[in-house]
């Protein structure tokens, strides 16, 4: 019997099957991967991270906890993750009128916590019908026919939205962006002191303060800025005190004028005339023609005897030292007689004397 020798074959794998079975291997790895996921995510929004628990907190004296969350829409058991917290929010102002701000936040794994603020009145909106009462982030409280005594009033807004509960609102858009800045400046100091602003001409805003100072802010444009820069100048030693106006100079500068003081008037380019006493002699520039036939008339008619006392001078002319500036000065004869003849010294040099009787005389005026 021969024996059979063997021999051993070595299999030889081919490139393109490894490269065929990794493949395969990678497909069966991904979908099991995704089977993964979604189970995962249908158990999370499912069996997982469903509320129970809803905590309150915050400012709300007009409400209680449970209406809180009934406005809100959300349940217990609600998901989590299925949870619209923005729509949440809006949902709680919207419902719950003196409610300032609201807040929703998720508290994984199983908890909710809501947040609110209450409204504080703050501003005074007059309009065309009423006067809006609004509060410090600009949600309209009451529609009232009357102002609410201690707040700020804001004129010329024109408001387009006047329903309660929502934002005060003009369609100007302008006016919108002064408004939104002035409020938030105004809340944002504690010992504010505006009485009221006037918004009627964008260009021209006017502030006005509890300490009788007016500020003339100009246009709608950085508003924040203009307001500290003015609170900056009436914080000043020269200035803090006293009563005033202010304006905005440019962009940058504000200039500050006390209402106590009169207003400058512009120096004379040319000396004034006067006589030779010393006394300033008006001139007229236009002669009004009826004004002249009256002076001629009654230079024509009057005499020219000198009179001896001041009752005959006064009869006679009533002019004092010049008949034409007495008429002229729109005071008519007795302005002249009373400058003329008689002052608060009675009748002295400074009256019939001088003024009167010497000088019209010697300059031929009677």
């Amino acid at each position: 019997m021969k024996d059979v020798e063997k021999t051993s074959v070595e299999r030889q794998n081919s490139r393109k099957r490894i490269r065929r079975r990794k493949r395969m291997m990678n497909v069966y790895g991904l979908v099991v991967l995704l089977l993964v996921i979604t189970a995962g995510i249908t158990i999370s929004y499912t069996f997982l991270f469903n509320i129970n628990e809803i905590r309150v907190s915050g400012e709300s004296d007009m409400y209680s906890a449970e209406e809180i969350v009934m406005a809100s829409g959300i349940k217990e058991g609600d998901n989590l993750l299925r949870l619209d917290c923005a729509k949440s929010e809006q949902r709680i102002l919207d419902e719950l009128l003196y409610v300032e701000t609201a807040k929703v936040e998720r508290d994984f794994p199983s908890s909710l916590d809501i947040t609110v603020t209450k409204c504080i009145p703050a501003f005074n909106v007059q309009y065309s019908e009423g006067t809006l009462l609004v509060s410090k982030k600009g949600k309209i409280l009451a529609d009232n026919g009357f102002v609410t005594d201690g707040l700020p009033i804001i004129y010329g807004l024109e408001p387009s939205e006047t329903t309660l509960g929502k934002p005060v609102a003009s369609d100007n858009e302008h006016k919108n962006d002064a408004f939104a800045e002035i409020i938030a400046s105004m809340v944002a100091k504690s010992d504010n002191n505006i009485m009221s602003v006037d918004l009627s001409d964008e260009h021209s805003i006017i502030v006005n303060y509890k300490n009788d100072m007016i500020f003339k802010m100009g246009n709608w444009n950085d508003v924040e800025y203009k307001l500290s820069l003015a609170d900056t100048v009436m914080n000043e030693d020269s200035v803090k005190g006293k009563k005033g106006y202010l304006m905005m100079v440019g962009t940058n500068m504000c200039s500050f004028r006390d209402s106590n003081l009169p207003a400058s008037s512009p120096e004379p380019t040319t000396a004034p005339k006067t006589d030779e006493y010393g006394n300033p002699i008006e001139e007229i520039n236009e002669q009004d023609p009826d004004i002249e036939a009256k002076f001629s008339e009654i230079n024509n008619s009057r005499t020219t005897t000198v009179p001896t006392t001041v009752t005959e001078a006064v009869t006679e002319w009533s002019g004092g030292d010049d008949y034409n500036n007495g008429y002229d000065d729109g005071s008519q004869w007795d302005g002249g007689y009373d400058n003329g003849y008689y002052d608060e010294n009675g009748y002295s040099d400074n009256g019939y004397g001088n003024n009167g009787y010497d000088s019209g005389y010697e300059n031929n005026q009677w």
